[in-house]
């Protein structure tokens, strides 16, 4: 509703989901995919050499995820479909031998699971931090509606199915490992799942790190699929670069987008670590996740004639923004350190990067009409318009 401040908030959530916050959730699923998939084969290395492993199987592993999203959606949807099956599949095997040490008995951690808990407001934020992190897929659907066919009814649809299956998989997951490992066991190990493989399954436990690198592969591919696609629509509306709004003339995938967010990712991997990272974006997330509800019950009250292919009740965003402000403000008081300093810095940089560059267009032309000029070559991509036409 005003010129300056009206599309500041979007592009601010823009500006950090695209350079900052999915090119880190990706960096974190890619390395938690790289530790597993290497475990069996670094059992003897140094923990520097081990690092250096980890962060070269990421990379390679965000190769291929890159290539499939700018070759084709089809082949996107095709290894996520294999890769969804795989990854249930995993998690009824590790569900699977949780049921049998329990009927043999095996109940004694689970007595334990909650010693040594923390009731300080602080503390218990920075636990969900890590807890919700792993629902958090359920947002990746919303971005991608216009790719979904009839999306007022099947992007409802498929999140009150998976979200709900999702955590039934994952608490009993969870009992699972707590039947099995005591906590200290679950805190000393890099991977728990394989820990629990090697106790429970034995000549088979190689199904379990499988079974995980299958699951955050399609995950983080997911995730990269989704964050192309914000990043397309905020260039289309003029909210960042215009080339990255641009698609694959054969393909009509958008590549410059794709390539850009397989760039970010890289860095996050070479510079980051994985606690401080999920740290970094979960604080993100909630923050944006608030605002996000702040919107949605303002566009309610002055637009409440406005067509909408969905709606949930109005409770349902009130709870989310007081979890959100819940989430934003004690990790903060609870723990003060520099990287919620730094996230709180990139959004000021933001502020400033919309007042030069998309408020006042103060923008480099003759440098960036040589960048498009070469990434149109180098990807083949051209304006959505040029090619419907």
């Amino acid at each position: 509703m005003h010129k300056f401040w009206g599309p500041l908030p979007s592009f601010i959530c823009a500006w950090i989901y695209v350079v900052i916050l999915r090119p880190a959730e990706v960096a974190i699923i890619v390395m938690t995919f790289a530790e597993y998939a290497i475990q069996p084969f670094t059992t003897d290395l140094q923990a520097d050499y081990k690092s250096m492993a980890i962060k070269l199987g990421s990379l390679s592993a965000l190769f291929v995820m890159t290539y499939i999203n700018i070759t084709s959606v089809k082949l996107f949807v095709k290894v996520q479909n294999i890769f969804g099956v795989c990854k249930v599949f995993a998690c009824l095997v590790v569900i699977g031998g949780g049921i049998y040490e329990i009927a043999k008995g095996n109940t004694e951690n689970l007595k334990k699971g909650f010693e040594g808990s923390t009731t300080s407001p602080g503390g218990i934020a920075l636990a969900l931090y890590s807890g919700l992190w792993a629902y958090d897929g359920w947002n990746s659907v919303t971005v991608v509606t216009e790719e979904i066919i009839n999306p007022g009814i099947n992007v409802p649809l498929s999140i009150s199915v998976a979200v709900p299956l999702i955590t039934c998989l994952y608490v009993f997951m969870n009992v699972a490992y707590m039947a099995v490992l005591s906590y200290a066991e679950m805190v000393s190990v890099p991977a728990v799942a394989v820990a629990f493989g090697a106790r429970v399954l034995g000549p088979a436990s190689f199904l379990i790190p499988l079974g995980v690198a299958v699951a955050t592969f399609g995950c983080a591919m997911s995730v990269q699929f989704g964050v192309t696609r914000v990043c397309y629509t905020a260039a289309r509306g003029g909210h960042m670069l215009e080339v990255f709004s641009y698609v694959n003339m054969k393909q009509m995938t958008p590549a410059p987008a794709v390539a850009f967010q397989a760039i970010l990712t890289s860095i996050f991997i070479l510079v980051g670590n994985i606690k401080t990272l999920i740290d970094f974006a979960s604080w993100f997330l909630w923050f944006f996740y608030g605002l996000a509800m702040v919107a949605l019950l303002v566009l309610r009250k002055t637009q409440k004639d406005t067509p909408r292919p969905y709606r949930v009740p109005t409770i349902v965003p009130c709870f989310v923004l007081l979890v959100s402000i819940f989430l934003s403000i004690f990790p903060i008081i609870h723990d003060p350190s520099m990287k919620y300093v730094m996230a709180i810095g990139f959004i000021v940089i933001g502020v400033g990067v919309y007042t030069m560059f998309v408020y006042y267009k103060m923008t480099p032309t003759r440098l960036l009409r040589k960048f498009t000029f070469l990434t149109q070559v180098l990807f083949e991509s051209v304006p959505p318009s040029n090619r419907e036409d």
